[in-house]
């Protein structure tokens, strides 16, 4: 079952307008919401992003944060799996003709969720390869478009490679992957590019970036060149739906020793716990916490 503009519909009896925007020109925004053990997961961050990115392209949200979760958990009850990626896309509308202005247009809302499978940490050691990419899309990648062209085709390619991701760079500044965030680590800093127009402001990302600092790690949001992609001692990818993917081969370089190192292990085993303790009630943590269920009820509070 999937929901199209106020109704509950099989996937395949689920049909929109030819002169959908969303369909003629990508006009549009969406989120991927994780699902763990049935409950949303990051659920305001993505309600935020997804209402920036409405913003950004001026389109009147046309639900509240209560409706849009209402219609989330109603989704989620038709899936039997108990971890899943909910996607959900908003359109401007339709209108009469195919043109690139428009008039005022009661926005497209779509949502579906996928079953996903989390990788086991043992299965993970051994870490992804990816390709690297001269980064050649738009400077409004802040945005969660659904207009993706350049993002489909680094994804393709790499896997047409055999790659799990491709990594982008701007003038050698490494920017993000096409459907990821990077980070590295080097002498026991920890890097990533900064927010703005050049990155999707990843939501996996502002929570290792919590958990690092929760955990006195160093961790600077500082660009960085190929060259220190390169040399890095670990790399990084994160997304809703990858969660923290050790990369130990870009461009067929081996990087370090070839295997996951150890401060992506510690950050990993915390947002493990952080997923596991999101239902669970904060008085229990308290009378039992460990030192690693503070730092996750610090950051969920």
């Amino acid at each position: 079952m999937v929901y199209l503009n106020g109704n509950f519909v099989q996937k395949d009896k689920a049909y929109i307008s030819v002169m959908d925007r969303g369909f003629l020109f990508g006009d549009g925004v969406y989120e991927v919401f994780p699902i763990y053990n049935n409950n949303v997961f990051g659920l305001d961050s993505h309600l935020n992003r997804l209402q920036a990115g409405l913003d950004a392209i001026n389109i009147k949200n046309p639900h509240s944060n209560i409706e849009w979760l209402g219609l989330i958990k109603k989704i989620i009850s038709f899936n039997k799996d108990i971890n899943q990626a909910v996607y959900l896309q908003v359109s401007r509308g339709c209108d009469d003709d195919r043109k690139h202005t428009h008039n005022i247009l009661t926005p497209t809302v779509y949502i579906q969720s996928t079953g996903i499978q989390p990788r086991t940490k043992d299965s993970l050691l051994s870490g992804k390869s990816v390709i690297s990419r001269e980064d050649i899309r738009w400077l409004q990648c802040n945005t969660k478009a659904t207009s993706l062209l350049a993002n489909i085709m680094y994804s393709q390619e790499a896997k047409e490679l055999g790659s799990e991701e491709a990594i982008l760079y701007r003038d050698n500044v490494v920017t993000e992957g096409s459907s990821s965030n990077v980070f590295i680590v080097k002498k026991d800093c920890i890097f990533t590019h900064p927010k703005g127009q050049h990155i999707l402001p990843g939501i996996t990302r502002e929570v290792v970036i919590k958990i690092a600092k929760l955990l006195n790690l160093k961790i600077k949001e500082n660009a960085f060149d190929m060259t220190s992609l390169m040399n890095a001692d670990e790399v990084w990818i994160t997304s809703s739906t990858r969660e923290i993917l050790p990369i130990t081969t870009v461009d067929n370089k081996i990087i370090n020793n070839g295997l996951a190192g150890p401060i992506w292990s510690v950050i990993y085993d915390q947002y493990q716990s952080l997923k596991t303790l999101k239902a669970v009630s904060y008085t229990h943590l308290r009378a039992h916490e460990t030192p690693e269920h503070l730092v996750c009820r610090l950051l969920l509070e």
